[in-house]
């Protein structure tokens, strides 16, 4: 941490301190902001044939899910609320234990389970991505169920959550993130003859969204915490500004969230267009949560730069690039299911819903995979004439050389594909690198969209510390660990302490249907000043085989372990250095024949809980039991291990 970021927080601190006498408790009347225009007007609303831009389908899955949760019925990060008619705000249904209400802000300590529970169940229903949803649903069919219930929700959140009281006010992001859903309500909504009762109207609404954008400006992520919260607080005072203009400071509050966002933007993406966090969801979240942003300000008549439009450009380029043949992308490190805006059926595939969005603000590319019609491409493509961008990439992308990222993958005109995720990128991003994974030189391995080699995910964050440790570790990479050790040290569960420094050693094609990529990484040198991890990896088309070579060298003996996880849909029989593996696929039973290094002693593993291993993260808050197959050894010296992977020949 530098020393302008001690400094930062340590002002931070004080002013937390200062603010106490700043509190409102609930039920105190305060008055309404200095400054309040008295011409509360809501300008940039969506034209009449944007309706006609929602096809059939998309728009019978939004009422469809409106007319589910009115009945009670909704999940939200893999945890069911019944309470979603009347939501009890601070519970977390998970453990059933209240998060303070009353308490002062930054007297709670979020971070610790016995106080708020898991905090992260906490904050999801607050961001009210499923107010949206039912605005979206009055917005298409004009019935009023939809609308009175979103207003009596935020009624009573409003009233619920009075300035720096309660948890909600404990984290910039969510601030964000609830101001942007707050604005696509008040848009959804505009033909409700209510509507500028629940906002213009309204003193808790008038507050609220001053007193978010006040907070917002105070307290803002810095230094080793400038990541995706960042450019979410950054986003959500832009799209405010613009969509709010009622206040006094709302001029300045635009142009500084629009300064700030666009000088965060850049900083957290690589030129390629790859978010830096490398965290494959995160760069979905982040590149979703501009482009909302952007054509906020461009309904607003304050567009962002040309630069940013690029930028936006390159990582829907770079979104779509990823994505296999089934269009799932890679799993790389964490994955929460963070949203920007939620006004599609919940269950519609989140980055179908990104490309979607891309499309009507930069325009899709002719290689990139069907775009899928949504709500959210058809509302984001009439608040905005496209930005199309020159020197775009004419066929979709396999190398990521900035962000280490490169994808091995069979032709679509030779069968069913097979598709391999590389990696000798950055541990993370910035010094706390928080949504890293030690999990330098791993692989993902598809067969026509099926995990064959997985990574296994993320499962949690908060509240079960053994299951976060695990998930992050390198035991639960495909790839090697020594002395029983991560490859990178971590200090907490978003924090790491030590990174693995990675380096691409080869990647080059030889001939038509062979292409190696070859990286080491540093990690394990602090065992004895020695110690290298090198893996090669080729695939060869033609042949449909896939080989690993790794090759780990130590100053001295050191035990090793090679773990490759399978995907919860195979089946493996373990004969010695052999296992085969059966799995069912689009078309029908497929297989494979997994070759072991013969120097390791293989065992399968399943389900298991002290301690964890053999597990497969399908989603946020949910795991599942895998077979992870583990090989123990030693290196003394040197040691050479070969893998190889025969998938069928066409």
């Amino acid at each position: 941490m530098s020393a302008a970021e001690i400094g930062h927080r340590c002002a931070d601190g004080i002013r937390h301190r200062a603010w106490a006498g700043r509190q409102v408790p609930r039920g105190e009347v305060v008055p309404l902001p200095a400054g309040l225009r008295a011409a509360r007007g809501f300008s940039t609303c969506l034209p009449e044939q944007a309706r006609l831009g929602v096809a059939e389908d998309a728009r019978a899955a939004v009422i469809a899910a409106a007319e589910r949760l009115l009945a009670g019925q909704w999940s939200s990060l893999g945890v069911d609320r019944p309470d979603i008619v009347q939501p009890d705000w601070f519970l977390d249904p998970a453990s059933g234990r209240r998060a303070p209400d009353e308490t002062y802000a930054f007297r709670i300590d979020h971070r610790d389970e016995a106080v708020t529970g898991n905090v992260k169940n906490v904050w999801e229903l607050s961001r009210h991505h499923h107010l949206t949803v039912l605005a979206a649903a009055y917005w298409l069919t004009g019935e009023e169920r939809y609308a009175e219930l979103v207003a009596s929700q935020l009624t009573s959140w409003w009233r619920a959550n009075p300035f720096l009281t309660g948890v909600h006010w404990t984290s910039g992001i969510e601030l964000g993130i609830r101001l942007i859903s707050w604005a696509w309500v008040r848009r959804l909504l505009d033909d409700w003859p209510k509507i500028s009762d629940l906002f213009e109207g309204n003193e808790d609404a008038l507050r609220q969204i001053w007193w978010h954008q006040v907070y917002l400006s105070a307290f803002q992520s810095r230094g080793s915490s400038a990541n995706n919260h960042v450019v979410a607080e950054a986003a959500g005072r832009l799209v405010a500004a613009c969509a709010f203009p009622w206040y006094a400071e709302s001029e300045r509050w635009r142009a500084r969230a629009a300064s700030l966002f666009e000088a965060e933007l850049a900083a957290n993406t690589f030129e390629s267009g790859i978010n830096k966090e490398l965290a494959t969801d995160y760069h979905r979240f982040v590149t979703e949560l501009a482009l909302v942003a952007a054509v906020e300000a461009d309904a607003a008549r304050h567009p962002l730069s040309g630069e940013s439009w690029a930028i936006l450009a390159a990582s829907a380029d770079a979104a779509a690039s990823l994505l296999d043949a089934t269009c799932r992308p890679p799993r790389q490190n964490d994955a929460d299911e963070g949203r920007g805006l939620v006004v599609d059926a919940v269950d519609t595939d989140s980055w179908a819903v990104l490309l979607s969005e891309s499309a009507g603000a930069v325009g899709a590319m002719p290689w990139w995979p069907r775009v899928t019609s949504t709500v959210a491409g058809a509302l984001l493509a009439a608040m905005v004439g496209t930005h199309h961008q020159e020197s775009r990439p004419r066929s979709a992308r396999s190398c990521f050389p900035d962000a280490g990222l490169y994808l091995l993958r069979t032709p679509a005109e030779d069968g069913p594909e097979i598709w391999c995720r590389c990696d000798s990128g950055p541990h993370g991003f910035l010094s706390i690198a928080a949504h890293a994974h030690a999990d330098a030189l791993s692989v993902e391995v598809r067969y026509d969209g099926v995990d064959v080699l997985a990574d296994p995910g993320t499962y949690c964050y908060h509240g079960e510390p053994e299951w976060r440790h695990y998930f992050r570790s390198t035991l639960a990479h495909n790839t090697i660990e020594l002395a029983g050790q991560d490859q990178s040290i971590s200090g907490g569960p978003f924090l790491w302490t030590r990174h693995a420094h990675t380096a691409l050693d080869e990647l080059e094609s030889q001939g038509v249907h062979v292409r190696t990529w070859g990286a080491h990484h540093d990690g394990y040198q602090r065992l004895d000043g020695q110690a290298r991890h090198a893996r090669t990896v080729t695939l060869d088309a033609q042949s449909r085989h896939l080989s690993i070579v790794d090759s780990v060298t130590a100053g001295e003996t050191t035990t090793l372990r090679m773990t490759l996880h399978l995907g919860p849909t195979v089946d493996v029989t373990l004969n010695g250095t052999v296992a085969e593996l059966r799995w069912p696929g689009r078309s029908g039973a497929a297989s494979a024949d997994l070759h072991l290094p013969g120097q390791l002693s293989w065992e399968a593993h399943r389900g298991e809980t002290e301690p964890p291993l053999g597990w497969y993260s399908p989603r946020f808050g949910e795991r599942v039991a895998s077979t992870t197959l583990v090989g123990s050894g030693v290196v003394d010296t040197q040691i050479e291990l070969r893998t190889l992977i025969v998938f069928p020949s066409i």
